[in-house]
């Protein structure tokens, strides 16, 4: 089975990467480096693909992100759930997707269904990775935003049909939430659909994350940051 590696070395070293089908929520309070580490996690390595559902980010600005950060953007596919709210004659691409805003779930799930099928048959990129079925990498930022639009109840069931859809085509999937933002009762009930948690905490300006749920990896808080799309640890 394929394993996804994470270019932490804490996690890497340990496990070899995460299990294909693993779903992956990272929890964060605002003005941390959440966005950066989601990001970085879904970052496609060479023979890999990306997914990324943006609520906060045009499209342009996401591949922007990736391609300072030395990814290749012909892998990259993003379903932008902004830009069309201003610019509704805005048409989707082979790697760029539109849905009118971030409530349109059912329109979220069938653009993420269509880029899966152009990633198996070979034709999103233009060449074939040679892995079969293609590794995907899948991230939605964030799911805090979609919780501002639709009821919990709703958001639930569209993140139970994704995170399953994630485990059949045997990917990876990362989840951004805020720490902050919602109650326990939320947090708690998104988490039952997670293989793991990475939390991140913010003192004194500096930024540091524990992993929950990955045997022989412990839950200790690492200092770190990110530096063109990797996770340095500091002391």
């Amino acid at each position: 089975m394929y394993s996804y590696k994470t270019g932490i070395p804490q996690i890497d070293q340990a496990t070899g990467g995460f299990d294909a089908g693993t779903n992956l929520l990272l929890l964060a309070p605002s003005l941390s480096y959440a966005e950066q580490l989601a990001y970085t996690l879904a970052k496609p390595l060479t023979g890999e693909y990306a997914i990324i559902l943006s609520t906060n980010e045009r499209a342009s600005e996401v591949i922007d992100q990736f391609k300072s950060a030395g990814a290749d953007k012909h892998f990259i596919g993003v379903i932008d759930a902004i830009t069309k709210s201003s610019t509704p004659a805005v048409c989707d691409t082979g790697r760029f997707m539109f849905v009118t805003n971030p409530t349109d779930l059912t329109g979220i799930g069938i653009k993420f269904s269509h880029m899966i099928e152009t990633i198996f048959d070979g034709t999103f990129s233009g060449e074939e990775s040679g892995l079969f079925p293609p590794p995907v990498r899948f991230c939605i930022n964030s799911v805090s935003t979609l919780l501002m639009y639709r009821k919990l109840e709703v958001l639930y069931q569209f993140l139970h049909v994704m995170t399953a859809k994630l485990k059949k085509v045997e990917g990876f999937g990362i989840y951004v939430l805020s720490s902050e933002a919602f109650d326990e009762k939320t947090v708690s009930l998104i988490k039952q659909l997670m293989t793991i948690v990475i939390e991140v905490k913010v003192e004194r300006s500096d930024n540091y994350f524990r992993v929950m749920g990955i045997r022989g990896v412990n839950a200790d808080w690492h200092k770190f940051t990110i530096n063109k799309g990797q996770v340095v640890l500091t002391l």
